[in-house]
């Protein structure tokens, strides 16, 4: 064998070329399929909790929201007159058991009534006052 020969050993550059080959594969894998795909994955899952979380927070804002209210058992209108003080006007009904049929009747005070103006109160048990549902 001369010199020539050894310097230029076909199998070397066989071997380096495959190892380059390969390698230069393995990185294109890695970095173009394997970890774009776990990161995709991991930040598709993490997706599904902050949705799933924020549905649940929702439903539990909802449902403490939602609770039923005690809602009050006597209604009463109270009369105003037009410089703002609390009166009395003989054969109207101010006491009811119900807040729209109180309503109701409010409306139709204030149609026969222009001059004044109509509170529907309550009593609720945690107030020392009456509560102001609706003013006409």
């Amino acid at each position: 064998m001369n010199s020539f020969q050894k310097i230029f050993d076909w199998k070397t550059y066989i071997f380096t070329a495959i190892a380059v080959i390969s390698f230069s594969n393995f990185v294109a894998v890695l970095f173009g399929q394997t970890i774009p795909g776990v990161i995709l994955a991991f930040f598709k899952i993490a997706g599904e909790y902050v949705v799933l979380g924020a549905v649940f927070i929702f439903a539990l804002a909802w449902l403490l929201r939602a609770k039923p209210h005690n809602r009050p058992k006597q209604y009463s209108v109270v009369v105003f007159d037009v410089f703002g003080k609390i009166n009395k006007i003989d054969g109207i009904r101010t006491e009811f058991k119900t807040h729209d049929v109180a309503w109701s009747f409010m409306k139709q005070y204030k149609e026969a009534y222009p001059l004044y103006n109509f509170a529907l109160v309550s009593k609720l048990p945690k107030s020392d006052k009456p509560t102001i549902f609706r003013y006409i």
